[in-house]
């Protein structure tokens, strides 16, 4: 092949799509997003934009400042879970939540090396509020805050809780960041139905509803299907938001993982896909 031969083939190789990533939310079960995360890793893919909702943005967040999946496991490990339970009372100030983050989210959106964004809902309108900037942990404080457990986080003239309510599977906002291709994780894809739930159970989810001051809005969820291109849908079926016990997540990370393997192959044709397509 002569010079300019492969000059040209230099120049004319189309280059693979921007892939995104949008982490859902769902408390505890937030370790399938880690093993997702060790899966993608183990397949060499690696995304370029990230959004998330609550756990999800935490998720996110870490991901796009550069750690690792055993990086993430590990700042869980050294996780006092006493000490962090203690704060966990009805309208508590998440301003504990905030220090912890600033151990490793330290700094404002624009340190982060990629575009990356979290979902959060308006206590007033009920609207869902997208945050780009400013102080990183924050925002993924107002991100979690879930009614009544937290009060809401100001941040300018709004008073912000949990993004689950308002756009719980943040897609659509990583395809306006600019990806071309989103895979996105659903960890609320199985729960129980209210029928399954016990009376107990019921009467306590009423009253939590009757105190939020934010509701879910009709495409919470249904947005972030509409513009996924793959979405993760880990069965944690067997387990809540607050289930933190060791084997309950080593178990949701197990489940993240197999999720996660079982669509690379799909991923990497939908890459493979749009990359021939795409025009220089």
């Amino acid at each position: 092949m002569g010079f300019f031969t492969r000059l040209k083939s230099l120049f004319s190789r189309k280059k693979p799509p921007v892939l995104g990533l949008a982490l859902g939310s769902g408390g505890a079960k937030g370790m399938a997003h880690l093993g997702a995360l060790k899966a993608f890793e183990e397949a060499k893919l690696s995304f370029s934009v990230v959004t998330g909702a609550s756990i999800g943005g935490i998720v996110g967040a870490l991901y796009a400042k550069g750690y690792s999946a055993a990086d993430m496991i590990g700042i869980v490990e050294g996780l006092n879970r006493k000490e962090f339970a203690k704060n966990l009372k009805p309208f508590s100030d998440l301003t504990f939540a905030e220090r912890f983050l600033e151990d490793y989210l330290e700094g404002d959106f624009d340190t982060l090396p990629m575009p990356f964004a979290v979902s959060a809902t308006d206590g007033v309108t009920n609207e869902n509020v997208i945050i780009r900037e400013g102080k990183l942990a924050r925002a993924l404080t107002a991100s979690a805050a879930i009614p009544p457990f937290f009060r809401g986080v100001e941040i300018g003239d709004k008073k912000l809780y949990d993004g689950a309510f308002s756009n719980a599977i943040p897609a659509d906002v990583c395809r306006e960041l600019g990806a071309e291709i989103v895979v996105a994780i659903d960890l609320s894809a199985f729960v129980r139905s209210e029928e399954e739930k016990g009376r107990f159970s019921r009467i306590v989810g009423s009253a939590i509803n009757a105190m939020s001051p934010v509701r879910n809005t009709p495409d919470c969820k249904s947005r972030g299907y509409a513009a996924a291109d793959i979405m993760l849908r880990p069965n944690l079926y067997d387990y809540k938001a607050t289930d933190v016990s060791r084997p309950s997540m080593d178990a949701m990370y197990e489940i993240g993982y197999e999720e996660a393997k079982a669509h690379i192959a799909e991923i990497q044709a939908l890459i493979e896909k749009r990359t021939k397509e795409k025009k220089r």
